[in-house]
């Protein structure tokens, strides 16, 4: 967990590569092992989720392409939409400059938050009212 690497690789063209096992050998993991994760969708770019995983569920997710992140709560893999049927099927992974969050472009079917709705940043913060609004209903029946 190098960060000198991050900062050394920093100016490299496009077309440099690193081998993935030695690349997460530098990424900061928190001291639970973990790093954040956000999904996106791949075609809208609308932002769905937070969510963190460990080294394991990265492998894991490139391996199967069913992203799998890594349940704080539940303190258990949780590989998205396996019980609910709202996957998220991996179209890319991104990684940040300094290797301490990721972003996932992915294919979500159905709703991304545990209320059903298509994100879960439903909660907007309008400035001249200095109030907090909902701005997607949950589908009836949640």
């Amino acid at each position: 967990m190098d960060q000198n690497f991050f900062k050394a690789v920093e100016s490299s063209q496009a077309g440099t590569s690193f081998e993935l096992e030695s690349f997460l050998d530098h990424i900061p993991f928190n001291s639970s092992g973990l790093v954040p994760v956000i999904a996106q969708q791949f075609d809208s770019l609308e932002v769905l989720m937070l969510a963190w995983m460990n080294r394991d569920a990265i492998l894991q997710t490139l391996r199967t392409g069913d992203v799998t992140y890594w349940s704080r709560s539940r303190q258990a893999y949780w590989v998205k939409g396996k019980t609910s049927g709202h996957e998220q099927k991996l179209k890319e992974m991104r990684f940040d400059c300094d290797g301490d969050a990721l972003l996932c472009l992915v294919d979500q079917k159905g709703g991304a938050c545990h209320t059903f709705r298509p994100s879960c940043f439903f909660y907007r913060y309008d400035r001249d009212k200095t109030t907090v609004t909902v701005i997607n209903d949950a589908p009836k029946g949640s």
